[in-house]
């Protein structure tokens, strides 16, 4: 159970993660959905006529990238509303990842690798949960010890400052989005290259989830890592409970994201309280 809970964990843990800087460096990134969703696509593609799941991999990272780095263009360059940018780069994603499919393999269905790839295990765990912790602690890192990490949050704190000190915020928020690119896209290979297969839509809202973790967890990637996990163990109850409770299977199915709302709507009553306080002192 707990090696399940934890690999459902990573790919929600990566996007977060992603996401977190650019959201330090004053970027909402909404686009992580469609991020993901083009990482599992790109890895289970390569994998499929390469045979080489690490080349999957790092084609799933930069296939993140190169989205967000799209994202990122329209939204910093041509001055876009970021939150129709990133309804409609998650938009893209799903069309993009259809067509290619439809046009490569015929099929806008399931699309299987061959089984003799399989993920490495180190002590029974998958190698993606080591991924994910790893990166973890290097983001810890980055954001709280080195100057990079300094220039993104002051990005997002005040951005005239950092134009004062001659260095263009713009620049820094583009290098967070690919950044968070990347790691969304890690994210996507966790999920398809586990299931040896990419399915449409596979994502299923995870980078919604990756997006409340943030808040959730307090913009720290300690706080993101609990709350993920929080998010992956609802996701493992509504797999087990559908054999063991009589409840209709759409309904555990959508328990995830009933509890990621009742999350956010509790994380918001709390937060406001808490400003209300800080007012009347």
């Amino acid at each position: 159970m707990i090696s399940s809970i934890m690999f459902m964990n990573t790919p929600i843990l990566l996007a977060a993660i992603g996401g977190l800087l650019t959201e330090l460096a004053g970027v909402l990134n909404i686009a992580l959905e469609g991020l993901m969703l083009i990482g599992a696509f790109t890895a289970v593609i390569i994998t499929k006529f390469t045979g080489s799941m690490l080349l999957g991999t790092i084609g799933a990272a930069l296939a993140g990238m190169s989205l967000a780095y799209l994202f990122g263009f329209i939204t910093l360059r041509l001055k876009t509303n970021i939150f129709i940018t990133g309804l409609a780069t998650n938009l893209f994603a799903i069309g993009i990842t259809n067509y290619l499919s439809s046009i490569i393999f015929g099929t806008k269905g399931v699309i299987r690798f061959p089984s003799s790839s399989k993920i490495l295990n180190i002590g029974g765990i998958n190698l993606f949960v080591y991924i994910g912790i790893i990166l973890t602690i290097i983001s810890i890192w980055i954001i709280y010890k080195t100057v990079f990490g300094l220039r993104l949050r002051a990005t997002g704190f005040n951005s005239s400052v950092v134009q004062i000190k001659g260095l263009d915020p713009n620049n820094m928020q583009m290098k967070s989005i690919i950044i968070s690119g990347a790691l969304s896209g890690l994210g996507g290979a966790a999920l398809s290259l586990n299931l040896g297969a990419y399915v449409p839509n596979m994502t299923a809202g995870r980078g919604w989830i990756a997006l409340v973790a943030i808040y959730l967890g307090r913009k720290h990637p300690v706080g993101i890592f609990i709350t993920s996990i929080f998010f992956a163990g609802s996701v493992y109850f509504s797999n087990t409970a559908q054999g063991i409770f009589q409840i209709p299977a759409d309904l555990l199915l959508g328990f995830p994201y009933l509890i990621t709302l009742i999350a956010m709507v509790i994380f918001s009553i709390l937060k406001s309280r808490s400003n209300n306080k800080t007012l009347l002192q």
